[in-house]
């Protein structure tokens, strides 16, 4: 429920603070003076699209706040989702938009992206305009009054989700049989790159191996002369030189023989000795690598030739061999696919008809429901509108069975008759504009037990209406504010002086600019207000004799 309304700086609204109250709320003011941008204030806070045109000549933004308490399951779970609790039980929506386009948001002080208002805005407030009774002139969104009533979305939730699956069984099937032609020229492509991936035989490892043989190759010349340098030093020759390993051999046998006579010095000795034998196997290792090594000119060019293939190959299937492999991997399953295209296409034409077949299921069970709730549908509607002074009225739902779409097999389409003897034709062809707002809001009147939404607001649907008529659309209004809260932007003093809470919406001049101002009013300022609505520019003592009238009548 709405219980806080405050605006800052929209159109000619500089600030104002509304008090909302449960049950019935109407907002009466000259044409012009602003009941509108209160509309639009609230629309803006929902997360609605705003036109920058709503902020106030001279200010760079504009801000709305809205308070609501006791608010639904559905936004308590979106919120709880998000991290953000209930202050006391209320929940305050926040939303700045600036000249620039920017939007902050902000839901109990926190920040949130204007998605999310959009998301709880759904389940806050359902606004229904005046030119909303021109839907009714659309049959394609008949239908979904019928699911509303019905609390049909699940059903058609299940089989949307199912439909699309058939739609996109149904586009691949007919993708695979378009692209024959294309499909043998990939299969073409696709054979010659496994067989010039196949036949270089990729290894992985092999190319840094390869490198770093051919860096030996390229360089034995002077590996051999670096190795038998290492070698004389370590090994000495048969002259004069004899080498590092006789030295640390001496060193050895000195140090052993101290550590006869100096124990303290037997580690020493030890350790001499390791590294002795240590550089007895390193001299032998250097001998062997250094014999290995040979000039190989033609290994060489082979090298070359192998590490120019796969860098072309690398330039055409993969950064790396292990690229190009998972590249061989990958086309060879796609060749085997499209080789056994038939036995898929098989499989795919099954699995599509299947789909069909339970799409068709669930569209005929929900075509079944929504023509039980048609029958309910009819007798509430009609009901209702005999209340709204509509005595004659009679309505039928028109069901077809159509291709499966969106919606199901449904063609569905809303017929009235509003006189006696006449029979039902499609509303677009009879109703006048307040039969128009009337049966809307007869199907409002239905559909407001299975809203969610914890206020409704009606943007002058009364449009086109008068006399018992608008007695009958107030007693409809406050009919509906008993299970929920209702606001009301009404012209019609029969309507207003039904309301529990009456507010007053006036537009003035102060130093060249407007203001528009929003007060509670008491008795008194009812009293006056009704009077102006019934008597324009002069009002008698007749209009506010009336407007007591109108106040003091019973209103349940």
């Amino acid at each position: 429920m709405l219980t806080n309304l405050y605006i800052e700086n929209i159109a000619v609204i500089e600030k104002t603070n509304i008090e909302f109250s449960p049950g019935f709320n109407v907002l009466t003011g000259e044409t012009g003076a602003g009941k509108s941008i209160v509309i639009d204030a609230i629309s803006a806070v929902l997360g609605r699209r705003t036109s920058r045109e709503l902020v106030r000549t001279g200010a760079t933004s504009a801000f709305v706040s809205a308070t609501f308490a006791q608010v639904g399951t559905e936004v308590s779970n979106v919120l709880s989702q998000l991290g953000i609790e209930l202050s006391d039980g209320q929940l305050v929506v926040e939303r700045e938009f600036t000249l620039s386009g920017k939007n902050n948001c902000r839901i109990n002080g926190r920040p949130v992206a204007m998605a999310v208002l959009r998301q709880i805005g759904l389940n806050l407030i359902n606004i229904h305009g005046q030119h909303e009774g021109y839907e009714l002139m659309s049959p394609d969104l008949h239908i979904g009054y019928i699911d509303a009533l019905g609390n049909l979305g699940p059903d058609l939730e299940a089989y949307r989700l199912e439909y699309s699956k058939y739609r996109e069984l149904s586009r691949i099937l007919s993708q695979k049989d378009r692209d024959d032609r294309d499909r043998a020229r990939r299969a073409d492509l696709l054979r010659y790159q496994i067989e010039e991936l196949s036949a270089a035989d990729l290894q992985i490892g092999e190319v840094e191996a390869l490198n770093e043989e051919r860096t030996i190759l390229s360089n034995s010349s002077k590996l051999r002369e670096l190795l038998s340098s290492a070698s004389y030093l370590l090994t000495g020759d048969s002259g004069e030189f004899s080498g590092a390993l006789s030295m640390i051999s001496d060193l050895s046998d000195s140090v052993d023989d101290a550590a006869q006579l100096l124990p303290s010095v037997a580690e020493a000795a030890q350790r001499i000795r390791s590294c002795y034998y240590d550089l007895q196997d390193i001299a032998s290792d250097i001998s062997s690598e250094a014999d290995s090594l040979e000039d190989d000119p033609y290994r060489l060019e082979e090298i070359e030739q192998r590490l120019d293939l796969i860098s072309k190959l690398m330039k055409k299937y993969g950064d790396s061999v292990e690229d190009m492999l998972s590249y061989l991997s990958d086309i060879q399953a796609e060749l085997e696919s499209i080789e056994r295209f038939e036995e898929d296409r098989e499989h795919l034409a099954e699995e599509c008809e299947q789909a069909l077949q339970k799409c068709t299921r669930l569209a005929t069970e929900l075509s079944e429901k929504r023509r039980l709730v048609a029958k309910d549908f009819c007798a509430q509607v009609a009901q209702q509108m005999h209340k709204l002074d509509m005595p004659s009225a009679t309505v039928e739902v028109s069901q077809c069975n159509c291709p499966l779409g969106e919606n199901g097999c449904d063609q569905v389409e809303f017929l009235i008759s509003t006189n006696a003897g006449e029979p039902p034709k499609p509303v677009a062809k009879i109703a006048s504009g307040g039969e128009l707002s009337r049966m809307m809001l007869a199907i409002k009147t239905v559909l407001s037990k299975n809203d969610p939404t914890d206020t409704l607001i009606f943007d002058e649907v009364d449009s086109g209406i008068s006399g018992s008529a608008a007695r009958r659309v107030g007693d409809a209004l406050r009919n509906v504010s008993k299970s929920c809260q209702a606001l009301c932007v009404t012209h019609l003093p029969q309507i207003a002086a039904l309301a529990d809470s009456h507010y007053l919406i006036r537009k003035t001049e102060q130093n060249g600019r407007t203001y528009t101002q929003v007060t509670a009013l008491d008795y008194e300022g009812r009293v006056e207000e009704l009077a102006r609505i019934m008597g324009g520019v002069s009002v008698g003592e007749g209009a506010y004799d009336y407007a007591r009238e109108l106040l003091s009548d019973p209103k349940d």
